[in-house]
């Protein structure tokens, strides 16, 4: 828990900004989880560079959130401060194809610049939910693609707060979803991405068709993380989930879904702890039926949820 003295600055620092103990369950896009000691929006750059300063000077955990895609924070809350940068969302592309996108810029309005310029490079995105600075951390993209192929640089704000650095793509050590090059704790705060000529119409057709094999493929109409486990090796977790016999398994309001195995949706009233112990199950089912040990893609947060005595999450 945060103490006194921080709530009271953190208030100063972000007027109207911030809240306190605030239910997580309404910042993901599973609608599960638990209270924040804290819920920082910072309107601006510098605001971001205080709330990590002082999260820094009292020895307080931050974690970034975009728009909840990819996470689940337990039933039990989260400690220290989630911060949240919807405000940093602006979006321009210069006449040399350079886009930059504030980490806050949603998909939606990234596909929207790319194809009414008619700019490609970025079509495989269309539809990946989240923002831009998830975007990064997590390496997102399809099989064929990857944010890796087409970011220039990244903007971020170090973990202790300060001046914004800059780093070249070559530094971020992209790898499959992931971005393990970007220092501990610093948060990105906006991308460029090399995009080529085309024409909208050519754009907006590249983007439809992918759109079209997403919304045949995957659950759109309901809550869900995304795609909960990584691909193992030469192997589709999708597949191997399905092969187990595990879609439309349900724990209390979360099930795995009937249109694409890797997907966990609520289907109502479901806790972070019906995802969770749906997600041992999935594992442990396909751990017995194919011998592969699934590691998750969606990432878990939270303090650790009350365990009864001799019982351990695995």
């Amino acid at each position: 828990m945060i103490g006194t003295a921080l709530r009271r600055e953190l208030a100063s620092a972000l007027p109207d900004a911030v809240a306190f103990d605030a239910p997580m369950s309404r910042r993901t896009s599973l609608r599960v989880g638990g209270p924040a000691d804290a819920l920082a929006l910072p309107p601006t750059r510098e605001a971001l560079s205080e709330v990590l300063r002082l999260c820094a000077q009292h020895g307080v955990p931050h974690r970034v959130l975009g728009r909840g895609f990819n996470t689940v924070v337990r039933d039990e809350g989260l400690d220290g401060v989630a911060i949240v940068l919807s405000a940093l969302r602006d979006v321009h592309v210069d006449e040399a194809g350079l886009l930059t996108a504030e980490a806050g810029a949603s998909h939606a309005a990234i596909s929207a610049c790319c194809r009414d310029g008619g700019w490609s490079g970025l079509e495989f995105a269309v539809g990946i939910p989240g923002t831009v600075g998830g975007w990064i951390a997590m390496n997102a993209g399809i099989p064929e693609r990857e944010m890796a192929d087409v970011v220039r640089d990244v903007e971020i704000v170090p973990a202790g707060g300060g001046p914004s650095l800059r780093l070249a793509a070559s530094e971020l050590g992209f790898h499959y979803r992931g971005a393990s090059g970007l220092p501990v704790g610093s948060v990105v705060v906006a991308a460029t991405f090399a995009l080529s000529p085309s024409t909208p119409a050519a754009v907006r057709a590249e983007m439809d068709r992918h759109l079209a094999h997403r919304s045949a493929t995957q659950p759109l109409d309901v809550p869900s993380c995304g795609s909960v486990f990584r691909n193992p090796p030469g192997e589709h977790a999708g597949a191997l989930l399905d092969r187990a016999g595990l879609k439309g398994r349900r724990v209390g309001g979360a099930c795995i879904s009937d249109t694409h195995a890797n997907f966990i949706e609520n289907r109502g009233g479901a806790s972070a702890t019906d995802v969770l112990t749906l997600i041992d199950q999935a594992r442990a089912c396909v751990a017995d039926q194919s011998g592969i040990a699934l590691e998750t893609e969606v990432r878990i947060f939270g303090r650790p949820e009350a365990q009864p005595a001799g019982e351990e999450r695995t």
